[in-house]
């Protein structure tokens, strides 16, 4: 396997990740195993929806499965799947916050000078 099937294998997992709804199932999971419906409780979506979502996650290695007699568990596949997602949350964090006080300091900067537009 070259870099560039590895690029575009990085581009199909960050595709899949590209969901808000499977991004709250990787937080759901970041415990340990859930069912689907213990899934689609704590997430608060359909269990269909759910079902599907991870079938996509299972595709590409992102969950993982193990069957308890008639109950399937969901897992992660790595720990490094939910450290990536919350290392990029910690990116826009900052990025929020960063906005945030740009905004601040315009604002204050228009209060300052008593005009009602930022300089």
């Amino acid at each position: 396997m070259n870099q560039a099937d590895v690029f575009a294998l990085h581009a199909d997992v960050c595709k899949a990740l590209g969901s808000a709804a499977r991004l709250k199932i990787i937080d759901a999971l970041r415990l340990g195993e859930l069912t689907v419906t213990d899934i689609a409780g704590a997430v608060g979506a359909r269990k269909a929806s759910v079902s599907q979502h991870l079938a996509v996650m299972r595709q590409k290695g992102i969950v993982e499965t193990r069957r308890q007699g008639l109950h399937v568990y969901y897992r992660l596949a790595s720990p490094k799947v939910l450290q990536a997602c919350q290392l990029m949350r910690e990116v826009l964090l900052e990025q929020i916050a960063s906005r945030g006080e740009l905004v601040a300091a315009r604002e204050g900067g228009a209060m300052a000078s008593g005009k009602g537009e930022a300089p």
